[in-house]
């Protein structure tokens, strides 16, 4: 499968940069405890000087929900509201190690991180803005519609795995007990962001390698190579499956 941003999306916001990871043999049994305490620490002493409100990262995701006609404050990126949460809670919530692990990486970064079971995407997955009729199922059931022009993750069959880009995700293709493939998806859009998603890709890549010994295959997309092919079994730790527009 491919993945990529929708070149208008990257037209809009040019300093988009994303990191994307894809890792199999992922189990619900590993112990990430170690690791994800260290990232909640670099969180919480980011948040001893401030909220996150502050914080570059996510004041460019502000910037861009205003932009997209949202309030940013009722509708948060996902690094946003976990901070929000460790700071508010002093905890966040242990789901799934995998899920663990993203979790306190974006806190860590202040960057989204989304995991996709890749079992559950349907060919090939743009992050674009959305026609209307995409199918998303809500973590309670439901099955929604994506406004016109709202940003999701749309697979070739046309179901939304995002609601309003990086707010909520979908419980379709949520990682769960069974999952074995997951695709990994960090974004920045602030200013300068390509070194931080680098060191975060870097990171994910030795975690998921000294938690899972998955195999992992990564790259950092820009708009001079914006899509991502996953093949069906990874290289471990194989970076630069980034390529360039027209190729295939």
């Amino acid at each position: 499968m491919r993945f990529e941003h929708a070149p208008q999306l990257r037209d809009t916001y040019p300093d988009l940069v994303a990191g994307v990871v894809h890792a199999t043999g992922i189990t619900a049994t590993a112990d990430v405890a170690r690791r994800t305490a260290g990232y909640l620490a670099v969180a919480r002493s980011r948040l001893a000087g401030g909220p996150e409100s502050g914080f570059p990262e996510i004041q460019a995701w502000r910037r861009a929900y205003a932009a997209m006609g949202l309030r940013p404050t009722k509708y948060r990126c996902a690094a946003e509201a976990l901070l929000r949460r460790l700071r508010l809670d002093g905890e966040l919530p242990r789901l799934h190690p995998l899920v663990d692990l993203c979790n306190a990486v974006s806190a860590a970064y202040a960057i989204p991180v989304a995991a996709l079971d890749l079992d559950r995407v349907d060919g090939d997955l743009v992050v674009r803005p959305a026609h209307g009729d995409e199918a998303y199922l809500s973590f309670a059931g439901d099955t929604e519609r994506p406004e016109p022009g709202e940003v999701s993750f749309v697979d070739s069959a046309g179901r939304a795995h995002a609601r309003r880009w990086t707010n909520r995700q979908s419980g379709w293709s949520a990682v769960r007990a069974g999952t074995s493939s997951a695709l990994i998806v960090a974004e920045a859009l602030h200013p300068g962001g390509g070194p931080a998603v680098t060191r975060l890709v870097a990171d994910l890549v030795t975690d998921l390698t000294d938690g899972w010994s998955a195999p992992t295959a990564s790259a950092v997309l820009t708009a001079a190579a914006p899509r991502f092919t996953a093949t069906a079994t990874p290289s471990g730790g194989e970076i630069g499956q980034a390529v360039s527009p027209g190729t295939r």
